[in-house]
């Protein structure tokens, strides 16, 4: 995909990105060997990224935020000190040796805010979601994580998982793909 093309699928978002640049450093990105959780090396402080118009890696070009896109209207990603990837994910719970795949919303919440998950806005996202069935994986990088069961999927009151989790990896498309199409 080219720039130009690139900069128009851009501009027909609902919204523009302005000062932030939270998804740059929280999520990962493969390409450039980037880890979650760390600032990239292309972005340049109060200007955005360098390689922006040449070179952008694929997984950057193709990936818009829920507030971005106004699938979220709580507060921009940069002061509300978390991202909500737009794109579907899974996890498997083990439950007396049956599994379960379940859907989840993934939030990257910034290490240095890990209670940002807290947000009303983003608590009333997130019960919305749930009421397809959707659960949040809170990130705070490639492996740390916890699962958020929202009070629909509950009985009444929000459940972080955190027990017995082993760490959570990214899954592929791929992988998405065939779990949440069973």
């Amino acid at each position: 995909m080219s720039a130009v093309v690139t900069l128009e699928l851009a501009n027909t978002l609902p919204r523009q990105c302005g000062g932030c640049t939270l998804c740059c450093k929280l999520l990962p990105v493969a390409e450039i060997e980037k880890k979650a959780g760390v600032r990239c090396r292309h972005q340049a402080h109060g200007k955005g990224c360098r390689i922006y118009h040449r070179g952008l890696p694929a997984s950057c070009r193709l990936w818009s935020c829920a507030w971005l896109t106004k699938s979220f209207n709580g507060p921009r990603p940069d002061r509300g000190h978390y991202v909500i990837d737009i794109l579907p994910d899974f996890i498997t719970l083990d439950q007396d040796g049956e599994q379960m795949t379940i859907p989840v919303v993934q939030v990257w919440v910034d290490p240095g805010y890990p209670e940002a998950h807290r947000d009303p806005a983003l608590r009333a996202y997130l019960a919305e979601r749930s009421k397809d069935g959707v659960a949040a994986l809170i990130r705070f990088n490639e492996r740390d994580a916890f699962v958020l069961f929202p009070p629909l999927m509950t009985g009444g009151e929000w459940i972080e998982g955190r027990s017995n989790m082993t760490p959570v990896a990214q899954h592929s498309f791929t992988e998405i793909a065939r779990a949440l199409a069973k």
